[in-house]
């Protein structure tokens, strides 16, 4: 089955429908019926679910059909109406003296509900915020809080590559990305400031490349692994991955002598080593 990926807004977590036999394209904007409601959502992808998967995890949100220009706007007259609501939160959590920071917010096409998202270094206690808005805006109020890759995804703009930062433009899903993988693509040299994004994390794209690097990885045998080379025996003691080689220092000949650390080509089976057992 192909399901289809909706996205709701920026921040919310990417949603698996049933496409319910409508014939839809990428980009299209389509009505779904979601816990709370109705929403308009916008297709970013779709994915192949084998029937395990929908075993596992059965699909019970459909498309409803395809977004109208009344749909649409209801929509615009959200957003123009969104300024306004996330400035008197912003002074409401002030108020209350709260360590949270608004960023934006979500307006549920019946004009409903209000779900705010924003940031905080921990948990907040914000009851009393809420009652404030519920009181302010005659509307049910949800605050959903969220990490700092998803404010860059909000209010960035462009990436330390000059380009249009990728959560902002093809980008759907933020993946896991961790310091492994700068180890795995021998980058950690480069230093946090080099490798971190205009979020303050790891940048997105080391995870581009990420499987490459593994299946290359794969191939080398593990530092500390003693191996026969044509130089003599010796242990691994770095990578070069991109090259297919590996460091080896040669034992010495004689106590005393200086250790000699030879590049090997690993990758090529024709020319080099064997493990050593």
């Amino acid at each position: 089955m192909t399901a289809i990926l909706i996205s709701i807004s920026a921040w919310e977590r990417i949603m698996a429908l049933n496409p319910n036999g409508l014939r839809l394209s990428l980009d299209d904007s389509v009505m779904v019926a979601c816990e709370h409601g109705q929403e308009l959502g916008k297709i970013v992808e779709f994915e192949e679910i084998s029937e395990q998967q929908l075993r596992e995890a059965p699909i019970s949100n459909v498309v409803e059909r395809p977004a109208s220009a009344e749909d649409f706007a209801a929509n615009s007259n959200n957003a123009r109406e969104k300024d306004g609501i996330l400035e008197y939160c912003r002074h409401a959590v002030k108020k209350y003296g709260l360590e949270m920071k608004p960023i934006d917010v979500h307006i549920s096409l019946d004009s409903q509900r209000l779900t705010i998202a924003f940031i905080a270094d921990g948990r907040v206690d914000f009851r009393e915020l809420v009652k404030d808005l519920s009181r302010h805006f005659q509307k049910n109020i949800r605050l959903h809080q969220l990490g700092v890759r998803d404010e860059a995804k909000i209010t960035g703009d462009v990436g330390c590559c000059g380009l249009t930062q990728c959560c902002i433009g093809h980008l759907k899903k933020l993946g896991n990305v961790t310091s492994e993988f700068a180890e795995h693509q021998q980058v950690v040299h480069r230093g946090s400031e080099r490798l971190s994004g205009v979020c303050g994390r790891l940048k997105c794209c080391l995870a581009y490349e990420e499987s490459h690097y593994q299946e290359l990885i794969e191939k080398l045998p593990p530092v500390g692994t003693r191996v026969r080379t044509k130089h003599g025996r010796g242990e691994v003691v770095g990578w070069h991955v991109l090259r297919g080689s590996v460091n080896v220092r040669l034992d010495p000949e004689k106590e005393g002598d200086k250790p000699i650390i030879v590049e090997i080509p690993i990758l090529n089976k024709d020319k080099e080593e064997k493990g050593e057992k």
